[in-house]
């Protein structure tokens, strides 16, 4: 006859063995995180204060996240500024970012994109009291925009040749700049812009031209090694449909009088 006690030490470590092999192996375990870049330094599209990350940005990747099997709580956030993005992808330093991402030709080349999850279109921030209503204003002035940035290099290439550029390592150095009289416009997206501009520390002092020149589809930045486009662009096009897109824009822009282009919501590129 079987000792009892022998029994139930069997039936535990099956119970054991169960339990592991439920809970390993798999690239969605609870064990597992995902690395959203993000930047840390938009207000209204990604900021980081404290150990609080807010912005529309952020919003939609949580979103997707989530939809792919990692809820909040197994999100990895980390840095991406302007110029680090590409090296972050193709090192795997993250799975994806969410980093007012401008799906271009050119980045193609080196990364994938799924996408795109919404479209800007560039402007201008200036103090109240300028005179520069758009781009082709800014011969003799000086430009700034960030570090990797494309938007500078836009103006002086197409609207304004003699302009000065003037790149820092934020948006938000670019706008002290231009408190302190040595910068005279600042140029990105409109909603960066806006999201600037409705800080407490900025209201009153700046505006946003409103005369965008551009149009720029952001996306979700990959590997091209990833599978994950197709889930991707899923759960974009099902936080679209539901209504938490429009929920999460209008939140992170409240009070900023920003209306974005009725280009959106956009339609999801094929992933290649």
């Amino acid at each position: 006859m079987r000792h009892p006690r022998i029994a139930l030490a069997g039936m535990a470590a099956v119970a054991a063995l169960a339990l592991t092999a439920c809970g390993g192996g798999s690239g969605d375990s609870s064990d597992d995180k995902i690395k959203i870049g993000i930047k840390f330094d938009q207000p209204g599209l990604g900021f980081k204060s404290g150990d609080t990350y807010t912005g529309f940005d952020v919003d939609v990747a949580k979103y997707v996240a989530n939809e792919l099997g990692f809820p909040e709580d197994k999100i990895e956030w980390v840095s991406t500024p302007s110029a680090n993005r590409e090296t972050a992808l193709q090192n795997n330093q993250v799975d994806m970012i969410f980093a007012t991402y401008s799906i271009t030709d050119a980045r193609k080349q080196s990364v994938a994109f799924a996408g795109p999850y919404f479209i800007a279109g560039q402007d201008l921030l200036v103090p109240v009291d300028s005179d520069i209503t758009g781009p082709e204003d800014l011969n003799g002035k000086t430009l700034c925009s960030v570090t990797g940035s494309t938007s500078a290099q836009k103006v002086k290439d197409t609207y304004a040749t003699s302009v000065n550029l003037q790149e820092l390592p934020g948006y938000a150095e670019c706008v002290t700049a231009m408190e302190g009289g040595t910068i005279d416009a600042v140029t990105t997206d409109d909603i960066i812009l806006a999201g600037l501009a409705a800080q407490p520390a900025y209201q009153g002092k700046f505006k946003v031209v409103g005369a965008p020149f551009s149009e720029e589809r952001y996306g979700v930045g990959l590997n091209k090694d990833s599978d994950r486009c197709a889930a991707i662009n899923t759960a974009i096009g099902k936080m679209i449909s539901s209504g938490e897109w429009e929920k999460a824009l209008a939140t992170n822009t409240e009070g900023t009088g920003y209306t974005p282009s009725d280009l959106n919501p956009p339609a999801q590129d094929p992933c290649a």
